[in-house]
């Protein structure tokens, strides 16, 4: 069918915009299809990563916390091979405990610092932070043991972390300020439960 003149105007600037722009244009196309397909690709990657972490950290759940060796191999396998996914930091949390159980205190803090760094779950990162603030205590280092307690948490752990840095400010020779954060811990937790009834006990001994 033969075009009109203006339909014929309208083709050849269409074609004449084409030379101009359409390397431009395939050029931008290519590189949105090759970042949609990097996407799925690495969105497959992740998945793949993650399926297989937990399958490794399901092997740490069927062996006896006493089999300190090999929950060690398994955790260590997890971090190194897997480090991006959530179960990461969930070994090393695991590993850390192992290790403080097993009087283990450098490997028990290395791992814990780990997970705190690494975690990309709320709730993990806040037992590492907790877990490596208890033993940072335990070697007596009180400023860095309140540095981390004093740092972002999930509030639902506030009693934990307000208690635990009662017992650092006694440790330091601070009883009021001790005695400020064990009420503040009471406060934080249910009612008449075993941790309110614990933190009590310390509050009195301060003299409440």
């Amino acid at each position: 069918m033969a075009l009109d003149l203006e339909e014929q105007d309208q083709l050849d600037a269409l074609k004449t915009w084409w030379q101009t722009n359409g390397n431009k244009v395939l050029a931008v196309v290519a590189v949105v299809v090759i970042t949609v397909v990097g996407y799925q690709g690495w969105n497959q990657y992740q998945k793949q990563q993650s399926e297989a972490a937990s399958s490794k950290f399901m092997l740490l759940g069927d062996t006896s916390p006493s089999d300190v060796k090999t929950i060690q191999t398994i955790a260590g396998e997890i971090i190194d091979q897997y480090p991006s996914t959530p179960y990461a930091a969930r070994a090393a949390l695991l590993a850390a405990k192992t290790s403080y159980n097993a009087k283990d205190i450098d490997s028990a803090k290395t791992q814990s610092e780990w997970a705190y760094k690494n975690a990309t779950e709320s709730s993990v990162k806040t037992l590492a932070q907790l877990q490596l603030a208890g033993i940072l205590f335990e070697q007596q280092d009180y400023e860095g043991a309140l540095k981390l307690l004093n740092e972002k948490h999930e509030s639902s752990f506030d009693g934990l972390f307000s208690d635990l840095k009662g017992d650092v400010l006694v440790a330091q020779g601070k009883p009021e300020e001790a005695k400020a954060a064990y009420q503040a811990a009471i406060s934080s937790f249910e009612f008449g439960s075993r941790y309110a009834r614990y933190t009590q006990h310390k509050l009195e001994a301060l003299g409440e």
